[in-house]
Order: C-alpha cells, then structure tokens, then sequence
C-alpha cells in the first residue's frame, strides 16, 4: 500500500458553463483534482463515483435544484466534505438556508473577487485535511482502545483465574498448616507467565530470575527470597491497564497524558492484588518499584532505604532486561554499563554491584574478559558516561561528536535533539568494556 496521501478531490457546480470553465481556469496549478456539473442533480449522480471529495463549490442560482438544496442533500453522500455558496446579493434568504441546513461554511458573493475566492477555496481544504486528520487519528486512538481492552480482558482474566486457583490451593495448604508458603504463589504464576509467552512474560520472568539470585546471594531467608521472586514477576501486572502503543516507549517518546497513565501501572498492579490477603506482603514492593534511590521516583518519591529492598531489586532487574534487549550483541556488558552509570541516583549503588554474576549468565555470549566491544543504540538509549565508539553524525552529515568523546547530559540532550529535527540513517555506536 502506497503511504502518498490521497489528493483532494474539489467539486465545481454551476449551470452556466463559461463560469466553470472560469473557475477551472482559476483553480488549474492547484494541487487538487477538479470535478464539475451542470446542476445540482448531475451532481448527485456524479458524487458517489468520487473518491476523498473534501471541498463542493456551488452557485445558488440554477434550474430545478437550487444551491441550497443541492448542497443539503450532498452532506448525505460526503457529510465531512466544506461546502461553499456562490450567491448574488439578492439570495440572502437562499444563503440562510444554505449556511443552516446545507451545511456551507461560507458564501461568495457573485461577480466574486478572484484573490478571495481562490484564498476561501485555500481555507476551505486546510479545514477538511485538519478535519481529515483529527478523523484519521481519533481512529488510530479507537482502534488501540479496542485492542487494549480486548488484550486486558483476556490477560485480566487469566490472572484471575491464576489468582483463584492459588486461592484454592493456599486455603488446602492452610488447612494443614497456618502459613501459605508463598513459593506455590510464585509456582503458579511462573506457570502463568510461562503459558502467556509474549514479551512481557519473558521480562516479567527474567526480572525473577535476576532478583531471586541475588536475594539469595545477600542472605535472605527462604521465605523472604520466595516473596521477592513473586513481586518480581508481579511487579509489571499494572500495565495490562496501558495504551498498548506506549508498553514498551521510553518516557521521552511519550506524550504528557501516556506518562501520566504510565505513572499509575505501579498503583494499579498493587490495587489488583489488594483484596488477596495472601499476598499483602508484596504490595509495597510492587508499588515501589519505580522509586528512584535519590527521591525522584514515582508514585511516592522515596529516597534511599525508604523504599523498600525488595522493590530497589526490581527496579535493577527491571533495568538490566530492558537495557539487554535494546541490542543483539554484549548484552550483559551493556545492560551492566547502565546500570553502573544510574548507580547512586536511579539505582541503589551497593545493590547494582551484586547484578554482575547472574546478569553474565543469564545473557552468556562466551566473550572474554577484557574485551573491547561497541554496541549500536537508539539516541533515546544514550547515558551520560558513555564513550562514544565512532563519530556522531546528524542525518545532514554534520559531525555532533567526535569517536572517544564521554556523553555529559548537555551532550545526551544535543544528540537528541539533532536526531529528532534531522535523523541519521544508523544509531549511535557506544563503547563497552567487560569488567
């Protein structure tokens, strides 16, 4: 399918042909097609067989239908279509009518002024492309609404009847001890998220397989290691709630309206799971998984130890298997990398450090220790602290930075600027070196 827009189709009534031949003559190095008719009625018969037919030009006065009436009749054929009357200075009852139940937008009077009504014509089609366009997107808005609400109905359902059947099987357990261990919660929706099998399913595991190693490497107890596993694979729940276009945007990419509903998939993920009791523990750290470690997180803004250990895991895990999978080669290298540079602002700085073993072995590539690598990332992707691997271009050919230059937050704010207004046809080439 081609991605030209359609040309705009402009229709020419009047029964006296000299005028349309006047007005073709007039309108001739416009950049629309140009359709006309002798009368209101060979007009009706001809508009069906039009296609994007965005302006009707018509003169009031003629044989059998009237302007007027014409151009009533024509809404039902092209009802977003603008519509002007070319009236004499005595039809001012007949324009009334024609501005009221024909739907014109404006009339000009006859003998019209060339400029005018050539600009009127001009100001006319903006206002059917504006139209066009506004259609055009408010359908795309629609559609993600439908298949949103149809992805979380499904997705919503089945963890649902996850959360039951653990339910179920947590009250068998209960009956023969007071504890519910909460491994058969996380057995149940690892099962889940295994069935599931989409993107989010493979994130919402891996994230449980980082936080659970390293819960375990710092001493945790059993039961603590298994609650931190399932906040883990919990933590994104809140996002079947979201615009699926903006699931996997950068908050850059976003507009003001997605990263305020962005904002709320960590309330909405702990108000899921708020009437299980059985796993009230988690909450907390489902909610605060977004906190950043020096207090400029959401939805609390908590600094520090004040948010609590489980989430500062997640929010490390969460970042190393966003950042992995941005590129095909040194995932773990570059995921690590980033997770170095957002040490002490995002991220809790003595945390990150404990990532390094089971981030190798989760994304193994059998590299060498001390390897010099690069990666190619979006400009979106780019950290202050980075090393830049090969020149940075705009899309002009203007040199942005020189190969060997360290990214400061003027530098990351310049790149995307530039690649915004004038955007290359590669990334940007970022060094990494394995520790």
């Amino acid at each position: 399918m081609s991605d030209e827009p359609q040309r705009i189709t402009v229709m020419l009534v009047d029964d006296e042909e000299n005028i349309l031949r006047a007005l073709q003559r007039l309108l001739m190095d416009e950049d629309f097609d140009i359709e006309t008719a002798t009368s209101g009625e060979a007009a009706l018969e001809k508009l069906p067989t039009l296609e994007n037919v965005g302006l009707i030009v018509s003169d009031q006065r003629m044989p059998g239908m009237n302007g007027a009436e014409f151009l009533g009749k024509s809404q039902e054929i092209f009802p977003n279509a603008q519509r002007i009357l070319l009236t004499g200075y005595s039809d001012i009852n007949a324009t009334i009518e024609a501005i009221n139940k024909g739907g014109a937008g404006r009339y000009i009077s006859k003998p019209w002024d060339d400029d005018e009504l050539v600009q009127a014509i001009h100001n006319a089609v903006f206002l059917y492309l504006q139209g066009a366009e506004k259609r055009h997107l408010n359908e795309i808005i629609n559609q993600q609404k439908q298949e949103m609400e149809e992805w979380n109905a499904s997705l919503k359902k089945r963890l649902l009847q996850s959360t039951t059947t653990i339910r179920e099987q947590s009250q068998a357990i209960k009956s023969l001890d007071n504890k519910a261990p909460t491994a058969v919660f996380s057995r149940m929706f690892d099962n889940f998220f295994e069935v599931m099998g989409d993107r989010n399913a493979v994130h919402a595991r891996t994230v449980g397989i980082l936080v659970t190693d390293v819960a375990r490497k710092i001493g945790l107890d059993a039961e603590t290691v298994a609650s931190f596993r399932l906040a883990a694979l919990l933590h994104d729940a809140g996002k079947f709630g979201t615009l699926s276009a903006t699931l996997h945007k950068n908050l850059d990419e976003m507009s003001e309206s997605e990263i305020s509903d962005y904002r709320q998939h960590a309330l909405r993920g702990e108000e899921m799971f708020a009437q299980v009791q059985e796993l009230a523990e988690i909450l907390p750290l489902i909610r605060g998984h977004h906190e950043s470690f020096d207090g400029n997180g959401f939805p609390d803004g908590l600094k520090g130890e004040q948010i609590p250990l489980g989430a500062r895991l997640i929010a490390i895990a969460d970042h190393i298997e966003n950042t992995a999978r941005t590129v095909e080669h040194f995932r773990a290298d570059y995921a690590l990398m980033n997770v170095k540079y957002r040490s002490g602002t995002q991220l809790d700085p003595h945390l990150v450090t404990k990532f390094q073993g089971i981030t190798r072995t989760v994304f193994f590539e059998g590299k060498k220790t001390g390897e010099l690598s690069e990666v190619e990332i979006d400009c979106m992707d780019i950290t202050p602290g980075m090393i830049v691997s090969r020149d940075v271009t705009s899309g002009a050919g203007v040199l942005l930075m020189q190969r060997g230059s360290v990214f400061d937050p003027a530098g990351v704010a310049l790149i995307r600027s530039h690649f915004r207004k004038n955007p290359p046809t590669n990334g940007i080439f970022v060094q990494v070196v394995e520790d």
